[in-house]
């Protein structure tokens, strides 16, 4: 059956390293074009732009989970009941969170540069079709891989990878979220800020991103299972539009490759540790 996103790598995980790009898609259905009120272009507002080249990049033997619908028709990183009901028919509109207030729900209805994206409200139908085909068979598919990587390895990493516009007023070009320790265990932001400091890569820890929907989801430290977001500053590997690739790409796929080293590394010596116990 078709989905909207590529699972790459063995299905059997190789290693106890997931990686998963839930926000990079760029395959942008005539629906969605026709019902747009804002101008195409304000969409790549929405966009992790080309941070699925470094993730394509960078891995090797990890399996890899790629979305190729865009953030603008659903957005992965927002549960099935963050619906807006500014815009979706089937939404209920007690206890909104902030990001669904600010119009980022499970279908986002606005940016700040353009505004009000759409010309009509939803149907329920119509919200909770993209659910059905898109969301829960991304989220289904990640649960299972990261079961069969603690499985055969004793424990399992998701990184979580996204990226983010440059952060005005501050130093940090790298952000890692675990849900401030909810999602993972300090082992492993611990390594991961060991390459950052070798790097000399200014970062920050849940400030502004503690991770989303998928952290929420996923990551589980009791169960062996770890979940860690990276937010990567556009300006390290766009070109000066933020638009294209540019000439940071290699860099930050090196740095990226040896976090998931780092990763790997950890996630093996806790897996035998399990199994010492």
């Amino acid at each position: 059956m078709p989905t909207s996103f590529r699972v790459i790598g063995s299905p059997s995980p190789a290693s106890p390293v997931v990686l998963s790009v839930p926000h990079a898609g760029r395959d942008y259905p005539l629906s969605l074009r026709a019902a747009l009120r804002a101008p195409f272009a304000s969409l790549a507002a929405l966009e992790d732009r080309h941070v699925d080249a470094i993730a394509l990049a960078a891995r090797e033997r990890e399996t890899l989970l790629l979305q190729e619908i865009p953030r603008a028709w659903i957005d992965l990183n927002r549960a099935e009941h963050e619906r807006d009901p500014l815009l979706d028919e089937g939404a209920r509109p007690a206890n909104l969170s902030a990001k669904v207030r600010a119009g980022l729900g499970i279908v986002p209805r606005r940016t700040t540069v353009a505004g009000e994206l759409w010309r009509r409200r939803l149907g329920a139908d119509e919200v909770e079709a993209r659910i059905a085909a898109d969301h829960r068979p991304y989220h289904g598919a990640l649960a299972e891989t990261l079961a069969q990587a603690r499985d055969r390895f004793g424990t399992a990493v998701l990184l979580d990878i996204h990226s983010m516009p440059p952060i005005a007023g501050g130093r940090a070009r790298i952000v890692l979220g675990d849900r401030f320790g909810r999602a993972a265990a300090a082992r492993f932001v611990h390594r991961m800020e060991a390459v950052l400091e070798a790097a000399d890569m200014p970062y920050a820890i849940n400030t502004p991103y503690a991770g989303g929907h998928i952290l929420e989801r996923h990551g589980r430290p009791h169960d062996r299972i770890h979940a860690i977001q990276l937010e990567i500053d556009r300006s390290l590997y766009l070109d000066d539009r933020l638009d294209a690739p540019g000439p940071g790409l290699a860099t930050v796929t090196r740095l990226v490759r040896a976090t998931i080293d780092a990763l790997a590394d950890e996630a093996s010596a806790a897996g035998l540790a399990q199994a010492a116990e």
